[in-house]
Order: C-alpha cells, then structure tokens, then sequence
C-alpha cells in the first residue's frame, strides 16, 4: 500500500510533467532574465487578441487574461497594451482560475506596427517579438508593387527579417514577368513562390522556420495564409475557404493569434488588412536604390523637382528608375512624417510643402493683407 508521503510525492511529479515548457513558445535567455524582476508574478506570451480581453500561455497552460486597472491607467496609448507575441508578467495562474490579470509587458525585441484603420492617429502593435515576417501576396488580382513597397517599410522598420511569399502562383499566367516587377521592390529579401495545388516552394518556406524563434503573416484577406499555416502544422489547424469567383480573397482569420509548430517554431497569424496606414516605416532600406540614386545630384538638399543637376530626375528619363517607384517614394517618406504629427502639425507641413518655408508662408500671408 502507498503511504501519504509516496502518494503527494507522485502528484508533484506528475504536476511537473504537466507544466508546458515555455521555450517551445520562443522562451529566451533574455526574458527569463527580465522576469526575475517581478516577484510574485509569473511570465506567460500572449497567444490570442481580441477587443477588450486575450489569452495567454504560461507553464498552467493558455488561459484567459486582462490587463489591471493600474497598468490600464498607466498606459500612454494602446500600442503600450499586450499584443500577440508580447512576454506579460500575470498572477492568478492558480488551478481554480482562468482568468489571469497582466501587471507588465516585458520590452519587445521587435514590433511591428501600423496607425489604427480610420481617422484616428492612435497607433495598433500588430505582432510583437517576431523573428521572421512572411509577406504574403498571391499571383493574381491581389498583385500590387505599391502595397507591397508599404509591407516592406513597416517590416523592415520592426527590426524582423522579412520574406516575401508570392501564392497561388497555378493561377498566374506571367510569372517571369512578375517576378522582374517584383525584383525592382524587393532589394535584399528573399522571394519565394508557391502554389498549394502543385505543392511548389512548400519545403523553402518551411525552411525559413527556425525552431524557438517567431514568423508572422502579413498580408490581404484570402491569399492563402491560413492554408500556408496548416501545411506548416501538418494538418489543418487554420480555417481556409476557397477564392470567389470574382478572384478576390475570402476573410477567414478574425483575430490574431500564435501557434506553435511540429518543427519547434511559432507562428502569428493575422487577419487581412483593409487598411495599412503608416505608423512608422524604415524608408531608406525599403528604398536603397532611390536613395543611392540621389547621392548623385547636384545639390545635397535636391528636392528632385525642378534643380539642375538631378540625378532622380535623369534616372527617369534614362528608365533607370520608374516614375511609380518614386512616386511611392514620395507619398510613404510624407505618410512616415505626417503619423506623429497633430491636425495641425500637419497643415503646417503642407503649407510648407507649398511655399517651401515658414518665412514664404509668412510673406504671403502680410500679402493678403495689404490686398
């Protein structure tokens, strides 16, 4: 007969046995680290966002979890509030509950960010601590240069690495053709094409999947993330509806949310974007080729408009460099410096933009007043 001592021993290890290990979810040296600093509380990775509420998984397992009433009243601005992918610091990780309530938000590696869909100027943290971001754009009407140029500053400006995935490439009848359209976007970054009828470019992506480290999805609603995960987990794990007949993506992901894979990697899967509004964006890596163009104009602060001696505007004329490309140039370098500025702010930058200085706009405004 087991005796009291031999049976409580038994129980703590099979509690042990059932603790989840955090690493398979991209535990790193460094937030086990910063963890210690909060006594009492235990570390968990958000797992799930939705509105007001998220889940969270810790070594109890993935519960349900809110932020306190002190970190709510502390916080500057929503991109403070956990997001999927952040490392929080919760209690209430007891057997009886499911409810835990995060007091702190461990400091992100990475954070890859857009402005709120709307009007608002407040900011939306898509994914955070993210190794990896797949870009993903199918071959088909979803096809867009300029959109992608946008993916590529925000993730290049979120400190992860980014990939390029062009889907449904059996509904594409130009391929060669846009693979060079997309060579002149995708300076440095890894192109991978696929197709899930003919299983092509499934075994490059899956190798781009590190075991511990985090990828993230990007990209419109229906182009084939949800299928792309589910041959990543080996089974169908993502809801995936076909495309309609009109050739434009059904939206099936509603919410964000990280998984871990067979291969030890995590994965955050997000919904299609209808807007994808700068926050921020690293536009001199996303546009090395125009930048290294303009070293060679005349004048250092060449406006490339009407100057002599304009690189930009020799690049165009020689076809070396399309008026598109430089014209997204243009409109993400405003939408990057207009996202932190107030209303105001911004009519003084397009006042600016008209006159050329604070002294014109000045001149022209005693003008109209002598008229």
């Amino acid at each position: 007969m087991m005796s009291n001592s031999q049976a409580a021993h038994n129980n703590t290890e099979r509690t042990i046995t059932m603790k989840l290990n955090l690493k398979d979810y991209g535990l790193s040296e460094r937030y086990e680290q910063e963890a210690t600093l909060y006594e009492d509380l235990s570390l968990a990775r958000v797992t799930e966002q939705h509105r007001d509420a998220c889940r969270v998984v810790c070594e109890a397992g993935e519960i349900s979890a809110s932020v306190s009433g002190k970190f709510a009243h502390k916080a500057h601005d929503r991109t403070e509030f956990p997001a999927v992918g952040d490392w929080v610091m919760i209690d209430g990780t007891e057997e009886d509950t499911d409810n835990a309530i995060i007091h702190q938000v461990l400091r992100r590696k990475s954070e890859l960010s857009r402005q709120s869909a709307g009007t608002g100027v407040s900011g939306q943290v898509i994914a955070a601590n993210i190794d990896t971001v797949f870009i993903c754009m199918s071959l088909n009407a979803d096809f867009n240069l300029r959109r992608l140029e946008r993916y590529l500053a925000l993730v290049w400006d979120s400190m992860a690495t980014p990939v390029i995935v062009l889907t449904k490439s059996d509904l594409c009848d130009d391929l060669p053709q846009k693979l060079d359209e997309i060579e002149t976007v995708s300076i440095g970054v890894e192109v991978i094409v696929c197709s899930s009828n003919t299983e092509d470019g499934y075994k490059d992506i899956a190798a781009q999947v590190s075991k511990r480290e985090t990828i993230a999805l990007i990209g419109s609603s229906g182009v084939g993330k949800s299928t792309l995960i589910n041959r990543l987990a080996g089974e169908d794990v993502m809801a995936a509806q076909r495309t309609r007949q009109d050739d434009k993506g059904r939206h099936t992901t509603t919410h964000r949310q990280l998984l871990s894979l067979p291969c030890g990697g995590i994965v955050i899967d997000t919904p299609g974007m209808r807007e994808l509004q700068m926050l921020g964006g690293n536009i001199s890596k996303t546009f090395e080729d125009i930048e290294e163009i303009a070293t060679g104009c005349k004048f250092r602060d060449c406006s490339h408009d009407s100057e002599t001696g304009c690189a930009i505007k020799k690049a165009i004329a020689s076809g070396t460099l399309s008026c598109e490309r430089f014209a997204s140039y243009q409109k993400l370098q405003r939408e990057v410096r207009y996202s932190s500025l107030t209303s105001r702010q911004i009519e003084n930058e397009k006042f600016i933009g008209w006159f050329g200085s604070k002294n014109e706009i000045k001149q022209f405004k005693r003008h109209l007043k002598k008229r």
